[in-house]
């Protein structure tokens, strides 16, 4: 029987805009489409996880607003249980997306409301819900300290933990040292260690440099390339699945986190894990959106069986 998916993080409104190339300052230019819905690297991450097939539960917390509203729909819709306070002084996230209409890269500033209020004490009022999964996760999206906390209550109740270090940020050796597994990608990586991610030799000494520091394990995301699975007994490569041509790389990212969580859940191989959280990555680049694009359990398993 699959274990609990907790997930610390938050959840914003996103606000994207695609265009042939950013502004420069002061300059206005035309875009040519606007697209608004849910975001976030928690609750997308949630989310993937729970149309994977996982029991994905969500700590946050949110305003009492429009965008606030978007966000229990969304959860509803994906089968995510959601451990949320609402706090009426402050409002519900929201992000800015640009994305390049050509490649379908993207650049993103977030304001995350009233996620950025999670203290540990929030954390701790959850201490339960958190001792009882199988798997948590979070990420650098809300305050560091909330993060830290809810990984040590983890770690105490013998939780495997997940590190999503994004966005990027100073890390101390004790934060690594709770974490079973680091899932940064390749700039991530790079802020972490200070090694450049160019090859796949270059991940490799970026993995070992984060496992150097105290991450049981560091799974390195590669884009196009695929992920890099390596801890101390081994290092292994897996390509990402040819599905079809790349609309948008938005929470790709956390369609891996929150698939390869849900594997995990399942007492999936570290391996085998990222390679179902391959599958689900590669599905949701072919479609618009963040949690709009994560794939579902059915679609996941079909791509599987394909290769």
């Amino acid at each position: 029987m699959a274990g609990r998916i907790v997930i610390l993080g938050v959840f914003v409104a996103d606000t994207a805009y695609r265009a042939a190339r950013q502004p420069r300052m002061g300059e206005t230019i035309l875009g040519r489409s606007f697209a608004l819905g849910p975001g976030g690297k928690g609750s997308n991450q949630a989310v993937a996880a729970a149309r994977a097939g996982g029991d994905a539960h969500i700590v946050t917390k949110l305003g009492r607003d429009t965008f606030a509203e978007m966000a229990l729909a969304t959860w509803r819709e994906a089968g995510v249980t959601p451990a949320v306070t609402q706090d009426a002084g402050s409002y519900t996230g929201a992000a800015f997306i640009f994305v390049d209409e050509a490649s379908g890269d993207n650049a993103i500033i977030v304001a995350p409301g009233a996620a950025g209020t999670l203290t540990p004490a929030d954390v701790e009022a959850q201490a339960a819900l958190l001792e009882g999964a199988a798997v948590f996760v979070t990420q650098l999206e809300q305050p560091m300290p909330a993060a830290i906390r809810a990984l040590e209550i983890a770690r105490a109740a013998g939780v495997r933990t997940i590190l999503n270090p994004a966005p990027a940020a100073p890390l101390e050796d004790a934060t690594l040292a709770l974490c079973d597994m680091v899932t940064p990608n390749e700039s991530e990586a790079e802020a972490l260690t200070g090694i450049a991610v160019e090859t796949l030799e270059d991940a490799a000494r970026a993995a070992d440099a984060l496992i150097a520091r105290g991450a049981g394990a560091a799974v390195i995301t590669l884009g196009a390339r695929g992920v890099l699975v390596h801890d101390r007994s081994r290092s292994v490569q897996l390509p990402a699945f040819e599905v079809g041509p790349v609309v948008e790389t938005t929470g790709a990212g956390d369609a891996f986190t929150g698939a390869f969580s849900t594997a995990l859940a399942e007492g999936r191989d570290l391996v085998e894990a990222a390679r179902f959280g391959c599958a689900a990555a590669s599905i949701s680049v072919t479609r618009p959106g963040a949690a709009a694009s994560m794939p579902t359990r059915a679609e996941i398993d079909a791509l599987l069986g394909q290769s």
